[in-house]
C-alpha cells in the first residue's frame, strides 16, 4: 500500500490573528499511475478501489507536533483510511502561546460543559473536508458520514468530548490515549469530579501503567495519590454509559504518557514529568496501531472478523496488556 500526503491551511473565524490559522496534513491511500509529471511532483491519485474512505481526525496533545503521530497516521492510511493531523499555534490562555489542539475553555466550565463543542478547530476541519470532497485528489472519495475522532492527552479528551452526534452528526467513533474526563478545579468544579461523556458512538480508551504525566498532575483535578491509570479507569466506568457493546478500555503494561508519540520531543511540553517506559516502545506502538485499526474496522467499517481479532489481540495472554475490558 502506497501512502501519500498533502498540506492545507484553514482559518478559524473565532480566533484572532496571528493565531487564526491551522495547518493540516492529509494522508491517503494512493496508487502509482505511471505519470512522470505526477511522480516528479510527488502527487499521486488516490486508490479509488478502496473508496469511499472513512476519515480519522487526530487531535494531538499540547505542544506535541503532528509529526509525532505520523507513524499512526500512516498505519491507518495503509488500512484504507484518510487521516488528518494538524498544527495550531494559539494563545488559549493569556500569555501562554503553545501548539494546541484548540480547547474552547469557555465551553469547559461548569455552566457550559456539555451544552456545546469544546473543539475550536473541528468546525474548520470539517468544512475543509467538504472542500476536499468537492475538488482535488480526494474529490468524491471521502465518506463524510464516517468520521472518527482520535487523540492523545488533551487532544484525546477533545476526541471523546466531541464524539457527540448532537454537535457533529458525521462522527462515527472515537479513540484516545492518555486522556480522561476529570474536571479541573481551577475552572470551578468540585475536587475529584469525573465529567460525563457522550455515549452514542463506539469508544476506545487507552492508557499506560507508566503514565507519569497523569500521575503528576492529579492535583489539578483535586485528586490525591499518584495512580497513573485511575483517572482513565474512572472515566471509563463513570463517564460513559454502557448497553451498546462498543466501549473498550485498554491499559498497556509498561507504556508511558508519550508512548503514542514517536519520536518524542524532550524540549517542550510535559515530557519531564513522564516515567520511563518498561516495555519495548516499538512493540507498544505496534499494539496501539493494531488496536485502533481493528476497533475502527469492527465498529465503523463493520468488517467481518474484526471484533474477534480485536479481542484476540487484547486477550490476557498478551504480555503488553495490563487490563482490557469491553463495556456491555
Amino acid at each position: 500500500m502506497t501512502v501519500r500526503g498533502f498540506f492545507r491551511a484553514v482559518k478559524v473565524e473565532s480566533a484572532k490573528p496571528p493565531y487564526d490559522t491551522i495547518h493540516l496534513k492529509v494522508l491517503y491511500p494512493a496508487q502509482i499511475s505511471g505519470s512522470q509529471q505526477q511522480l516528479a511532483q510527488g502527487i499521486l491519485p488516490a486508490d479509488s478501489d478502496l473508496a469511499p474512505f472513512p476519515i480519522v481526525i487526530f487531535f494531538g496533545g499540547i505542544n506535541c507536533e503532528p509529526s509525532m503521530y505520523h507513524w499512526l497516521a500512516v498505519q491507518l492510511a495503509q488500512r484504507g483510511m484518510v487521516v488528518v493531523t494538524y498544527a495550531w499555534i494559539g494563545e488559549n490562555l493569556p500569555g501562554m502561546v503553545s501548539l494546541s489542539p484548540g480547547v474552547d475553555i469557555a465551553m469547559a466550565k461548569p455552566a457550559t460543559y456539555g451544552t456545546g463543542s469544546t473543539a475550536l478547530a473541528l468546525p474548520a476541519l470539517l468544512a475543509e473536508l467538504e472542500s476536499l470532497q468537492a475538488n482535488g485528489i480526494l474529490a468524491g472519495m471521502l465518506n463524510l458520514q464516517q468520521i472518527i475522532l482520535g487523540g492523545h492527552s488533551a487532544g484525546g479528551r477533545m476526541a471523546l468530548e466531541n464524539a457527540n452526534p448532537r454537535f457533529y452528526p458525521p462522527v462515527a467513533a472515537a479513540f484516545s490515549y492518555g486522556a480522561h474526563s476529570a474536571a479541573a478545579t481551577m475552572l470551578g468544579f468540585p475536587p475529584n469530579t469525573i465529567l460525563p461523556l457522550p455515549s452514542d458512538v463506539p469508544m476506545l480508551l487507552m492508557g499506560g501503567t507508566r503514565d507519569g504525566v497523569i500521575a503528576a498532575n492529579r492535583w489539578i483535578y483535586g485528586m490525591s495519590g499518584a495512580d497513573p491509570t485511575e483517572s482513565i479507569r474512572r472515566t471509563f466506568e463513570e463517564a460513559i454509559a454502557g448497553g451498546r457493546d462498543d466501549k473498550y478500555l485498554l491499559l498497556l503494561e509498561g507504556a508511558n504518557h508519550f508512548s503514542i508519540a514517536y519520536p518524542s520531543d524532550s524540549t517542550v511540553g510535559s515530557s519531564l514529568q513522564d516515567l520511563p517506559a518498561t516495555q519495548p516502545e516499538d512493540a507498544i506502538r505496534s499494539l496501539l496501531g493494531d488496536a485502533v485499526g481493528l476497533f475502527i474496522d469492527a465498529h465503523v467499517r463493520h468488517k467481518r472478523g474484526a471484533s474477534q481479532a480485536l479481542d484476540e489481540l487484547l486477550s490476557s495472554h498478551n504480555p503488553l496488556v495490563a487490563f482490557y475490558v469491553e463495556r456491555k
